[in-house]
């Protein structure tokens, strides 16, 4: 065929293919889809490659560029776009935050490094408001003691005096006041009203002046020589004093265009003298002459860098040469030589090596070694601005006395906070005994500052807590002055999230308290109760709180009184309550002797104008109630009108707290007042119910858990007034996808349920368990669980029931996610119902098995875990049949990959072995036994524990059923099971290997587990021991003592202590039984006492104290006495053996009646 053909056969299927694209639904060739390109295509009329060879009336480069830009400019697309200068296309990009956000914001990679290390600092746990602490300052200056010696005697003391104190709070609360006033004013657009001086002179820069070296002041016409090199230039003194004039915004249009500069293009750009090693002075601002590269310093990084004393010993040989140590106070010249320039990286040409880096280039940061200090465990740079004195190399000779007790202070502080556990213990104790000689002074103003610091982490602190702690044991009344500087520093502790932080901080306080005493904490304390900072006064409540609880609160009442009656401010009132509202939180009921005094103190605040000290007194009240409860309701009495009245006219957060109150105070009441008060609050819980306010919701629930535990409340109260209201309002979908909330609506529909009954509950959540969210799903099928599982399920009717069992199942097979929590549900549901579940149990059975079946490993260890549950209520149905099938399909699934799922299976064939017996098991204990020996070496603790639990089951109550070959191997295996790191498993394995040596004897059992005595973990010896002290116990110990004492014989210290270990087991399990093997042991404990190895003499002092006191007044006392010499000789063990010589003392002094037939002593 000719070229000719091939064209008119190419255009005819190209029309006809165009032809039925058209048509619609059309799935024939789409040219659209299709490659245009055919450069790639072989032709039947070239022999050619294409790929290598051009074609004529093809470029194979086409579309692609065939030239560089220079500087990775485009000039075409320059072209197209800029017209006589003018860009004709906008240009956007990202701002400047989103750019810097991307550098160095939430978008940087973490370093997993540094995160750690940040993770472990305290500061990096707190939140914004504990983080206040910071905002104190430095420490306080110190306080004077007017209880001190020199005070009463007139002498005037270091320190500020409780009137300076107030002097400067009430200067500080007056700043804080205008500050207020001036940003409500500024926030008004009040400024001019504020500022009462604005200055007419101003020095204003001339521009054309400026670019010539001079400044010229436009209101004065002074012309000011501008120097060169000035960093800034001078400001005017009415500047400073007034607000600075908003500069005239101008506008882009208002300013005439910049002359359009021609855009070079990369043809007309003079060829640069690049290459890939940069020029000298390459990228300067400035070009630098050729006289000065002379003058440039090379390698002045760390070719002049001074050599350390490693690599002089390299260089200069050992003897012959001193190094000198350079006179005290000597510090090196650091300026660089006239006439250098300094160092600009980068700029240097030829070629250099790279070298490596090593300690020496990089220089010492940190100490490795503190003179006097030693090895420590790490030492942080945050450190050197607290110890950097000791690595200065001052000579101490020069030094002063209270200098050279600074240095040994932080020597001692060095090693509590980065030292060794021994060396802490050393430095900690020197610390406690030096306390009075060192004096408080110093060590608060090396401790503190410590505590202070931004990076301190929790071992940190709680190390110099304990030093604190220590040292206020011996400065005693010394500590006067600084307990200010440690309250701030301590009482940020009171709200940290750990509750240990909290514990320590508390014992702190309490301590200090008692080294001060009540007068001196009271007047250093009483200037922050109104300080203007919220975090200061919350603190120093708590503080407040833990000093009546240290010093008892009787004494401190009268202050509370006066405080929170005060009228100067009403941040006192508030500090006052907040103080006998953390009282109760803290002691509990030991507030209930001067429970009528705390209320007392508060009851005038419920109606202060302050909407603040409103809420915090009625909270405050509540914790006197919760804390009392159920006594003190007459304590109450003055403030019950009151709070009532509160609560009906309160609204928003002060009624939060006004019922929060009422509720805790119904619970206290009479059953007459109580449901006289439950009745009148029903009707402000029922408004409240539609409150968006999540603490409003929480309260509202509390109050009505409250009401309906207390005992006159009737059901039919709940049921008529409230029961719909709360469902409709709490029980909805949004509630359930909050796990706080959901659990107080569980707990609450709980309460309620106790008093209408549980059909009213599950009538009402029944239709829950099919809904579509699983979430809800899930709530509601825990709330009828809880309800059930405590009141049964009597009540419930037929309809109710069928309903209930439906919505189960469904609920069940619907788990998106297996929850053990659904698991428990249905388990309790079932379980209860009993007999009549009968009917259901085919379609449950039937679900499991499917379930079985499941792809999904949790699908299937849910089904088997529910069978485990649900056995003992086949079992009162009488559905054997139903057990003996699903015991079958176990045991085909014991085959199971997943050691989760085997667990389950194991754990559900041990509750039908439980419930239907072995007699009439499916399949016979002989089959299923066998299948248990390999799983025993499985070695996931789920599967150990279930299968020795299911063998010892066999093995207990039909250990005949199986030859005694199998029982061997099962020992062989369990031996293995010796060494599980869970105790369970280890204390199942030797109660199986007694169950074990009763079905077939003890001789086989015994011999395998003596064998084991010689291997040398530990752990497996002690178990094996106790495993033979189990068999003794249920064979007989005449059955194993033999071997024991035979086995003793072996000289391997290993079979030795293990046998005394054994021994020791027996004689502590058999107890009385001792008496008839006491004098046949006595020879081996005698010769085990006198041994050579510690360990074995202290276990055979274990196995006499045993025996001692399982023959305790039985007349064993001569074999007693006979070890007594082989104890005495036993120095080192006579601390372990000291409870057996207490009571053969004892027995040797009884009367004769106890002694009959032996000797007296």
């Amino acid at each position: 065929m000719s070229d000719k053909d091939f064209e008119t056969i190419r255009r005819l299927q190209a029309e006809r293919n165009a032809a039925s694209s058209g048509k619609k639904g059309s799935n024939a060739f789409d040219p659209s889809t299709q490659r245009t390109d055919t450069s790639t295509k072989a032709s039947l009329t070239e022999s050619f490659d294409t790929e290598l060879y051009e074609r004529a009336a093809v470029d194979k480069f086409a579309g692609y560029n065939t030239s560089i830009a220079i500087n990775d400019d485009d000039d075409d697309n320059q072209d197209a776009d800029e017209l006589n200068g003018r860009r004709l296309v906008g240009q956007y990009t990202a701002t400047k935050a989103q750019i810097n956000e991307f550098a160095g914001g939430d978008t940087e990679e973490a370093d997993i490094l540094m995160g750690r290390e940040k993770q472990a600092q305290i500061a990096s746990r707190e939140t914004d408001y504990q983080k206040r602490r910071f905002q104190r300052g430095p420490l306080t200056p110190t306080r004077a003691d007017p209880f001190a010696a020199n005070s009463q005697a007139g002498v005037p003391s270091e320190g500020l005096s409780y009137k300076e104190i107030m002097q400067t709070r009430e200067v500080e609360r007056e700043e804080a006041r205008i500050a207020k006033l001036i940003a409500e004013k500024e926030a008004n657009g009040e400024t001019g009203a504020v500022v009462e001086h604005r200055p007419t002179l101003r020095d204003t820069p001339d521009k054309e002046n400026s670019e010539a070296g001079s400044t010229v002041d436009v209101a004065t016409g002074r012309k000011r020589k501008n120097r060169w090199g000035a960093e800034t230039e001078p400001v005017a003194d009415g500047e400073t004093n007034g607000a600075v004039e908003k500069k005239k915004k101008t506008s882009k249009w208002d300013e005439p265009a910049p002359p359009v500069k021609p855009k070079a293009r990369r043809w007309d750009v003079v060829p640069a003298a690049g290459g890939a090693t940069p020029a000298v002075a390459a990228g300067l601002a400035t070009p630098m002459h050729a006289s000065q590269v002379g003058f440039m310093p090379f390698g002045g990084d760390f070719r002049n860098a001074p050599l350390s004393d490693e690599a002089l010993d390299m260089m200069l040989p050992s003897e012959g040469y001193k190094i000198l140590e350079p006179p005290p106070g000597y510090e090196p010249t650091r300026v660089a030589p006239s006439g250098l320039v300094p160092p600009t990286p980068g700029i240097y040409g030829g070629f250099m090596m790279q070298a490596p880096q090593s300690n020496s280039m990089m220089g010492k940061q940190l100490p490795t070694e503190i003179p006097g200090v030693g090895d420590l465990q790490f030492f942080k740079a945050e450190d050197m601005a607290y110890f950097g004195k000791l690595v200065d190399g001052a000579d101490e000779d020069q030094m002063t006395v209270e200098e050279l007790k600074e240095r040994k202070i932080m020597r001692l502080l060095l090693k509590v906070k980065n030292g060794t556990p021994a060396m802490r213990k050393t430095a900690l104790r020197q610390l406690t005994d030096s306390a009075r000689q060192f004096g408080a002074g110093p060590l608060f103003n090396q401790i503190l500052p410590l505590l202070m610091e931004k990076t301190l982490e929790d071992q940190e602190r709680h190390l110099l807590v304990k030093v604190i702690d220590r040292i206020l044991y011996k400065l005693d009344e010394l500590v006067r002055p600084f307990v200010h500087k440690i309250l701030v520093v301590i009482e940020p502790l009171l709200i940290d999230v750990d509750y240990y932080a909290r514990v320590e901080g508390r014992e702190i306080i309490s301590n200090l308290s008692k080294a001060a005493g009540l007068a001196h904490m009271i007047s250093t304390m009483r200037p922050d109760i109104d300080h203007p900072d919220e975090y200061v006064r919350n603190t120093t409540a708590r503080a407040f709180a833990v000093v009546a609880s240290a010093l008892g609160i009787p004494s401190l009442l009268p202050f509370l009184r006066a405080v929170c009656k005060s009228k100067r401010s009403w941040a006192a009132r508030h500090t006052g309550v907040k103080i006998v509202q953390q009282i109760p939180i803290l002691l509990g009921c030991a507030v209930l002797p001067h429970l009528r005094g705390l209320v007392e103190c508060i009851a005038g605040n419920l109606n202060d104008e302050q909407p603040r000290v409103r809420t915090v007194t009625s909270l405050a009240l509540a914790a006197l109630a919760e804390a009392s409860n159920p006594y003190g309701i007459d304590s109450f009495e003055v403030i019950l009108h009151p709070l009532w009245t509160g609560a009906r006219k309160q609204r928003g957060k002060s009624l939060t707290s006004f019922l929060k109150a009422v509720g805790y105070l119904i619970p206290l009441m009479d059953d007459e007042y109580a449901t006289y008060y439950t009745t009148q609050i029903t009707e402000i819980l029922l408004r409240e119910f539609s409150s968006p306010d999540e603490e409003m919701k929480k309260v509202v629930l509390k109050v009505v858990s409250q009401c309906a535990q207390t005992k006159g409340v009737k059901g039919k109260f709940l049921i008529d007034k409230m029961l719909d209201e709360f469902f409709k309002a709490f029980w909805v979908r949004r509630m359930a996808l909050d796990k706080r909330m959901s659990k107080e609506v569980i707990q609450t529909t709980f309460d309620l349920g106790q008093k209408v009954g549980v059909s009213e509950i599950v009538e009402r959540t029944v239709g829950n368990l099919k809904d579509e969210n699983e979430a809800y799903r899930k709530m509601s099928i825990e709330t009828i669980e809880k309800v059930i599982s405590s009141l049964g399920a009597a009540s419930i009717n037929d309809d109710l029931e069928k309903r209930l069992v439906d919505g189960t199942l469904t609920t069940f097979q619907d788990q998106s996610v297996e929850d053990e929590l659904i698991l428990n549900g249905v388990g309790t549901i079932f379980n209860s119902l009993g007999p009549r579940i009968d009917v259901y149990l085919p379609q449950i059975i039937s679900s499991i098995l499917w379930r079985l079946n499941n792809k999904q490993a949790s699908v299937r260890m849910q089904a088997a875990d529910l069978i485990s549950r649900i056995t003992v209520v086949m079992r009162v149905c009488g559905r054997d049949d139903l057990m003996s099938k699903l015991s079958v399909i176990l045991y085909e699934y014991l085959g199971e990959e997943y050691p989760e799922v085997l667990g389950s299976i194991l754990g559900a064939l041990r509750s039908i072995v439980s419930v239907v017996g072995l007699e009439s098991m499916k399949p016979p204990v002989r089959d299923l036994l066998p299948r248990l020996t390999p799983i025993l070496r499985n070695r996931h603790e789920k599967v150990q524990e279930n299968t020795i639990d299911l063998v010892g089951r066999i093995a207990d109550r039909g250990a005949d059923l199986v030859p005694p070959k199998e029982w061997m191997r099962i020992c062989f295996e369990l031996l293995d099971m010796l060494k599980a790191h869970k105790k369970g498993i280890r204390r199942a394995a030797n109660n199986t290997f007694g169950f074990i040596a009763k079905a077939i004897g003890p001789q086989d059992v015994l011999n395998t587990l003596l064998n084991n005595l010689r291997v040398q973990e530990r752990q497996s010896r002690v178990c094996t021991a106790v495993a033979i002290g189990i068999v003794a116990e249920t064979c007989g110990p005449y059955t194993v003592l033999p071997a024991l004492m035979n086995e003793y014989r072996v000289p391997e210290l290993n079979v030795q202590n293990g046998v005394l270990k054994s021994l020791s087991f027996l004689f502590e399990y058999i107890g009385e039984m001792a008496k008839d093997y006491v004098y046949a042991i006595t020879p081996l404990l005698e010769d085990a006492l006198i041994d050579r190895d510690q360990v074995h003499r202290q276990t055979a002092a274990a196995v006499v104290k045993h025996i001692a006191l399982g023959v305790v007044g039985l007349g064993c006392e001569d074999a007693m006495v006979c070890i007594e010499p082989a104890m005495k000789t036993c120095a080192d063990d006579l601390a372990a053996a000291s409870s057996q010589s207490r009571l053969a003392q004892p027995l040797r002094n009884e009367p004769s009646c106890h002694r009959q037939g032996h000797r007296s002593y």
